[in-house]
């Protein structure tokens, strides 16, 4: 018998003891026994960090994970379909908000793969046709209830609307699942073993937050210093004050940084283009 097997059921007795008799009556106490099982080599740091996450998940609203308003990327009611097509291949989401006059007016959803039928044959094009009911939720909706609803209702996005009825933003199901599980990246995430810097166009390139801060500036021909931090994105932070969420943006010397993607502990990946006013 090795260790791990060993320590496994001294661990769990104690556990059973604790929640049988003496049960762990606060928040910290639970964490204490987590961080005590990983210490006795029960589980790895992933599988702590998940059920650390758990723990707090039932403390968090949708406000706390909400792409807000600002950030959303919506489709307008009147846009032609190649609008929206080039749109949506821009931002290779899977759901987009239909609006009207303006982000109030929240219309339906249009799930992407409705239009592949339209694909080099728009002339019976109706955008009203595809749209899919709109699911709204309040802003201090718990995410355990939300999630409930998610799986219930097999539904993947919702509205998130303020106390007078105004769109605040949106949440999805991979927003909620990413509090417990981490970040989740799918077939259209930007992968980190790529280049670290990718040119999308001649005036964009794509950059992986990771990056060198030395590499950017023999790459762009800037001249960032690499006193405090030694990658690009957490110059980016130091800039902002605090890590930015998606849709953030910030010029620094001769570069224009959008925040293409973020989680609420670092940068992920960054847009780029030339400041033309600094050259």
């Amino acid at each position: 018998m090795d260790d791990s097997e060993s320590k496994t059921p001294n661990f769990f007795e104690r556990l059973v003891n604790k929640i049988a008799g003496d049960a762990p009556e606060t928040e910290q106490q639970v964490l204490q026994l987590l961080r005590q099982a990983h210490e006795r080599g029960v589980f790895d740091a992933d599988a702590l960090q998940c059920l650390e996450n758990v723990v707090h998940f039932s403390e968090l609203g949708v406000r706390d994970v909400m792409i807000t308003r600002s950030q959303m990327d919506v489709i307008k009611s009147g846009d032609s379909p190649e609008r929206i097509i080039a749109y949506v291949q821009e931002t290779s989401h899977s759901r987009f908000p239909v609006i009207g006059e303006d982000k109030d007016d929240i219309l339906g959803i249009l799930h992407a793969k409705d239009l592949l039928k339209y694909w080099n044959r728009t002339e019976h094009f109706q955008l009203t046709h595809l749209l899919r009911e709109a699911v709204f939720v309040p802003e201090g909706k718990s995410l355990n209830s939300l999630l409930k609803e998610f799986r219930e209702q097999r539904n993947h996005m919702a509205i998130v609307v303020d106390e007078y009825g105004g769109t605040s933003g949106l949440v999805t199901f991979e927003d909620v699942l990413e509090q417990i599980i981490g970040d989740i990246e799918d077939e259209f995430d930007e992968d980190d073993s790529a280049d670290n810097i990718f040119a999308v166009s001649p005036e964009r390139f794509r950059i992986n937050a990771v990056t060198e801060i030395d590499d950017i500036n023999a790459f762009f021909g800037t001249n960032y210093s690499n006193e405090e931090v030694d990658t690009i994105g957490g110059l980016v932070i130091q800039e902002f004050g605090h890590v930015p969420v998606r849709g953030d943006k910030i010029s620094i010397g001769k570069l224009n940084f959008t925040i293409a993607r973020a989680d609420a502990r670092r940068l992920h990946t960054l847009m780029v283009s030339i400041n033309k006013d600094e050259e």
